[in-house]
């Protein structure tokens, strides 16, 4: 990976609210060998520290610390980590993970990821396909023989080109009950059974829905007749070391220590029909599995250089401009080649920020459980490292 250009930082983030990415490659061939994948390697990743106790590095302290502190005096109440080439910088947790019980936010404490559980689901999809298990190219319904769209493939649905429409839009029109969870099985019957109907003909533009990596989930199910939270589990969280971090199972509830999920007036967020449907959402986590996360593209222990070129081609180009979407990733895309990989998400009160300048291996981390839209204004904070990294005085090296 190469070096990051630091003053796009500020006009990323500014840009980076709200948005829809590609690039044409070789794919894998389906080859369907054993229904199981080959035992992943486990490289689980230590986190380390980067010294602080340079005037510039207390500076830059003190600064993302004020900033901090205001947004949680505006309603913000979560964790936040930033790294860079492997060592953390900052990390903080504000506030309550559990109110009621007075559990405060804590290193171990998981929360919600929302749609930041997309980057997952993709590069299961995307190590099934490395590993030719599947074939993004090829039609869906070749996974699953009752998916009635046979003109949609694996990657319309990676790159939200299908045109399918959002479950949690639709659903709630065929279904009465919208407080009782339902699971992948079941929105496939659905799909199955009332084929609602596309909402423009396929990859011909981008549209964000839900309901593409809700399918994806499912194919991962057919592929390797394993259920989604077990495929991630023993061949995502464990190999990298994310030993916080698993699917929530509506079934069963929230294991003691995660974070609950609150409105902005401290109400719980109740369960509802969504809330049992895995690969949309529906992951927890914690800041410094994430940061896990972020650095196992570094060190290939998922995915080859070449898959993560592919995740991180952009897709969509029927409107001019540097945002974009590829295969799980959003993406600010510039003139000069140089790219920010990132994902928000937000479910009930759970507010998620992940943005990657992957060019100098830098990383911000906020994850929120009380719902606050102020957590995706990051400006001032990437502000002050830019500030930093700009220093003559600082080299900013950080752990290969």
């Amino acid at each position: 990976m190469r070096k990051v250009f630091f003053p796009y930082f500020v006009s990323f983030i500014m840009a980076a609210l709200f948005m829809g990415c590609h690039s044409e490659t070789e794919s894998a061939s389906a080859n369907p060998k054993s229904p199981y994948p080959d035992e992943p390697v486990k490289r689980p990743i230590a986190i380390s520290y980067e010294d602080t106790t340079s005037p510039q590095y207390r500076e830059l302290i003190r600064q993302l610390d004020e900033f901090y502190n205001r947004q949680v005096r505006a309603g913000f109440n979560g964790s936040v980590l930033i790294g860079h080439k492997g060592k953390v910088l900052y990390e903080r947790y504000f506030g309550w993970a559990n109110r009621e019980n007075g559990q405060k936010w804590m290193p171990t404490s998981a929360s919600q990821l929302a749609s930041v559980s997309k980057t997952f689901t993709g590069g299961a999809i995307l190590y099934l396909h490395e590993h030719k298990y599947l074939d993004i190219n090829e039609r869906v319904n070749t996974y699953i023989p009752t998916f009635p769209y046979p003109e949609l493939t694996v990657k319309m649905l990676l790159n939200h080109r299908s045109g399918l429409p959002d479950y949690l839009k639709w659903v709630p029109v065929y279904r009465k009950d919208q407080k009782t969870p339902i699971n992948n099985t079941t929105l496939m019957h659905l799909f199955a059974t009332y084929r609602p109907k596309l909402e423009f003909k396929p990859n011909t533009h981008f549209k964000y829905s839900n309901s593409n990596y809700a399918v994806l989930a499912s194919v991962i199910e057919a592929v390797t007749e394993m259920r989604y939270h077990d495929f991630m589990k023993k061949y995502v969280f464990e190999p990298i070391g994310m030993k916080n971090t698993f699917m929530y199972d509506a079934a069963v509830g929230l294991p003691v220590g995660s974070a609950v999920s609150y409105k902005y007036n401290w109400v719980r967020e109740p369960d509802m029909f969504a809330d049992g449907v895995a690969g949309d959402k529906g992951i927890y986590s914690t800041p410094q599995d994430m940061y896990r996360w972020d650095q196992s593209f570094y060190k290939n222990i998922l995915l080859s250089n070449e898959t993560i070129e592919l995740a991180y081609g952009p897709c969509s180009f029927e409107k001019p401009g540097i945002k974009n979407y590829g295969l799980g990733w959003r993406m600010l895309c510039y003139p000069d080649g140089d790219k920010v990989i990132y994902h928000n998400g937000w479910w009930h009160g759970n507010n998620t920020v992940f943005y990657r300048y992957i060019k100098d291996n830098y990383t911000v981390i906020v994850l929120g459980n009380k719902y606050n839209s102020s957590i995706y204004r990051q400006e001032k904070a990437i502000s002050a490292i830019t500030n930093l990294a700009s220093s003559n005085s600082v080299e900013m090296e950080g752990a290969d």
